[in-house]
C-alpha cells in the first residue's frame, strides 16, 4: 500500500514497517539450519563458509583495521538482508527487488570517474575488483523509515578509487549516478523519483575511510537486489545515501542534486546524517526496529547520533547546525 502525503504529494511505502509472513517463515527456516550446522552470526566467513550462495561467487577478504569498521552486534539474517530491500528501480515494495532484480546484467560493467580530476578514467568492474585489497566490514545500516540491519560488507574505502583520479583543488563534492535502464528495471515506470537515481557527498565525507565501495556481503558477491556489482555504503548516514549499481562518479565544485532531496526537500536533506534529535516530518527518529529480531512488535533500539559512528566522523561536522544542515 502507498500513502500520498497531502502536503508534498510525495508517495511513501507503508509496508516498510511490516514483516511479511514469508520473511518470518524464512527466518525460522534459517534458524533451524543454523542450529543444525553449528553456524554463528559473528562473521561473513561463517555465514557463507567459502561456498557460492544462490549463484553468487565467494569473495576473499580480510577483517578491516579501520576504526569503527567492525561492530560486534549480531548480524541480520542473510535471508532478510537479501529480501527486504529498498531499490525502487525494481519496484516500490520491499519484496519487489528480490523478485525483479534477476533481470539486471552486471557483466560487462564500467564506472566512469570524471569532473574535477586530473586523471579522468573509465574503470571496468574487473579492474575495480583488483584495485585494492578487499576488507570485511560489519556496519550498522539505518533506514530513514525507522528500521535497521547489521550487515557484513566486502569492499574497500572509496578514497582508494578517488586517489587514482587525483581530485583537483576546486573539487568540493562527489556525485554518484546509478544505472537507469528501463529494459532491465521495471520500477523506472514509476514517477516517484527523477531517474537516474543520484546521490552526493562532500569530498571530505567521501574520503573518510569508513565510506565504503562495496562489492560483496556475507562472504559473497553482492546480490543484484542489494546493488550489484558495486555500491556505496556510508554507515553514518541514512541508507538512501548509499547509492546502488553505480555507473558514474563525478567530482564537482557545487553541491549536486540528489534524488530524495529533489523529490521532497523538506523531508530529505543533502547530508541525511542519522540523528535521533531531528525527526522526519511524519515520524520520530529516536528509535528503530532491527530487522530479524521478532517483527513489528519487537523491542525497538535507541537510535544513535551518526548511527553510532560519532567518534569516527563527528569532526567532519564541527561547528555545523545539525538541525539546519540535516
Amino acid at each position: 500500500m502507498l500513502i500520498r502525503d497531502n502536503d508534498s504529494g510525495f508517495i511513501h511505502p507503508n509496508s516498510s514497517e511490516i514483516t511479511s509472513q514469508r520473511l518470518y517463515l524464512q527466518r525460522r527456516q534459517w534458524l533451524r539450519l543454523a542450529a543444525a550446522g553449528g553456524m554463528a552470526a559473528t562473521g561473513s566467513a561463517v555465514w557463507a563458509q567459502g561456498k557460492a550462495v544462490e549463484g553468487l561467487a565467494p569473495m576473499t577478504s580480510v577483517k578491516s583495521a579501520v576504526a569503527g569498521a567492525m561492530t560486534m552486534e549480531p548480524l541480520t539474517p542473510y535471508t532478510d538482508a537479501r529480501s527486504y530491500n529498498n531499490y525502487y528501480e525494481f519496484g516500490l515494495e520491499k519484496e519487489d527487488p528480490a523478485r525483479n532484480a534477476p533481470s539486471l546484467k552486471t557483466r560487462p560493467w564500467t564506472v566512469k570517474v570524471e569532473g574535477l580530476v586530473n586523471k579522468p578514467r573509465t574503470f571496468g568492474i574487473e579492474e575495480l575488483l583488483k584495485l585494492s585489497p578487499m576488507e570485511e566490514r560489519i556496519y550498522r545500516l539505518r533506514c530513514v523509515e525507522g528500521w535497521s540491519m547489521v550487515i557484513p560488507w566486502i569492499g574497500y574505502s572509496l578514497s582508494k578509487l578517488l586517489a587514482q583520479v587525483e581530485p583537483q583543488g576546486s573539487a568540493k563534492y562527489v556525485e554518484f549516478v546509478t544505472l537507469a535502464d528501463d529494459k532491465q528495471m521495471p520500477g523506472l515506470k514509476s514517477r516517484v523519483l527523477d531517474w537516474p537515481y543520484t546521490e552526493g557527498l562532500r569530498l571530505d565525507e567521501a574520503m573518510h575511510p569508513l565510506a565504503l565501495l562495496a562489492f560483496g556481503m556475507y562472504g559473497n558477491e553482492l546480490p543484484k537486489q542489494n546493488g550489484a556489482p558495486l555500491r556505496l555504503v556510508v554507515p553514518w548516514k541514512y541508507g538512501f545515501k548509499s547509492a546502488k549499481s553505480i555507473v558514474t562518479i563525478r567530482l564537482t565544485e557545487k553541491e549536486p542534486g540528489t534524488a530524495w532531496n529533489k523529490a521532497a526537500r523538506n523531508e530529505y536533506g543533502f547530508y541525511s546524517n542519522v540523528n535521533p534529535g531531528v525527526p522526519h516530518p511524519r515520524w520520530s527518529q529516536e528509535t528503530e526496529r532491527r530487522i530479524g529480531e521478532g517483527g513489528l512488535f519487537a523491542k525497538r533500539h535507541k537510535t544513535l547520533l551518526f548511527n553510532g559512528y560519532e567518534a569516527q566522523v563527528g569532526q567532519l561536522y564541527a561547528g555545523m547546525d545539525l538541525k539546519k544542515n540535516f
